[in-house]
């Protein structure tokens, strides 16, 4: 008896069901506080979903300061890299009265995974945790490289609670309908050949975007595989200076795991977004909060060209380009303490 043509898909169905449960399903996430996971050291709050989101307080007490912040980190990181507090004057902090706080992104450090995140839910996160830190009606926010999904997201979502909005060296995404494809090709092949490939699974086929950051014969992503040979040589020299200043906290970046930390990352930040940036207005009209965008030149993981074409779109948004400058740029003396004094004066 022959094998008619919907058993054959029935059969290649069952086979590739396997292989997903196998190989490409990515494992749960060690989730903290569960029998056998990471401890929870942190303070949290608990979210609208019954999430909880893990934070870190700095400068002055939040009671006294007159300027609040929140900083959203990058990919591979937490809330202990929240180099504009660690690296903001204590004058400066003094001066302008200075409260900020770093949160852990869901699914990193000890906040929990959110599997459905978008920029929408990430602002109403953010609003949630100045709500419930008793941050007043307004606040600043700063997002650095992967957290510009979020600042975008709030200058959508919630610009209503918004003092000010700074975004560093942002992530853009290149499938925003409004950005010219000659425009996005251009920044997509300045990148590497490992980080097109990346960006186009998390896009097109997010399902696989596990596998392929975590297998061994090519190279995956070069931040999931944390490959620094990507980076610009000003990039280097920041790093090399550094030394091993993260390394006490390195492993709670993914200590819950890559996929709904890193990955997560890739695919909201390459995802299909429900707004484009592009056609945001000026949630500032009366001149009582402003939006910059900081960007270095010598960036090898977020084009500069991509960022001169937002900033011609977005008149209302005050462009600072660093000459020289990578993506790390914010580590270079004196930098934070220029962005955070630019944020608070309107």
């Amino acid at each position: 008896m022959a094998i008619g043509p919907s058993s054959v898909i029935i059969i290649v169905g069952i086979i590739l069901a396997l292989t997903y449960q196998s190989i490409l399903k990515p494992p749960p996430p060690n989730l903290c506080g569960s029998p056998g996971g990471p401890p929870i050291t942190a303070p949290r709050i608990k979210l609208r979903d019954g999430r909880h989101l893990a934070y870190k307080e700095y400068g002055l007490p939040r009671e006294k300061a007159k300027h609040k912040i929140v900083f959203i980190h990058g990919s591979d990181s937490c809330r202990h890299d929240a180099v504009f507090a660690t690296l903001l004057s204590p004058d400066l902090v003094q001066e302008r009265g200075v409260y900020m706080v770093s949160f852990d992104k869901p699914g990193y450090g000890e906040s929990d995974p959110d599997p459905i995140r978008t920029p929408k839910s990430l602002a109403l996160d953010i609003e949630e945790l100045a709500d419930q830190l008793s941050l007043g009606s307004k606040f600043y926010v700063i997002g650095k490289s992967m957290g510009g999904q979020a600042a975008w997201g709030c200058l959508k979502y919630t610009p209503h609670r918004l003092a000010g909005v700074t975004l560093v060296a942002p992530v853009v995404n290149y499938y925003w309908r409004n950005l010219p494809l000659n425009i996005s090709t251009e920044g997509f092949n300045l990148q590497q050949k490992r980080d097109q490939w990346a960006v186009r699974v998390a896009h097109y086929a997010p399902w696989l975007i596990y596998w392929w950051n975590t297998q061994n014969w090519f190279p995956g992503s070069s931040v999931a595989n944390r490959d620094g040979g990507v980076l610009s040589q000003p990039d280097k020299d920041i790093i090399l200076k550094l030394g091993s200043s993260r390394k006490p906290h390195l492993a709670e970046v993914r200590q819950q795991g890559i996929h709904e930390s890193i990955n997560r990352d890739m695919i909201v930040g390459f995802g299909n977004w429900e707004f484009d940036p592009l056609e945001l207005e000026n949630p500032f009209l009366n001149r009582e909060g402003s939006v910059h965008l900081w960007q270095g030149d010598e960036d090898m993981l977020v084009p500069v060209t991509l960022q001169r074409y937002i900033a011609d779109k977005l008149p209302w948004l005050h462009y600072h380009e660093v000459a020289g400058g990578g993506h790390f740029f914010p580590l270079a003396k004196g930098v934070v303490d220029e962005i955070v004094k630019t944020a608070l004066n309107h």
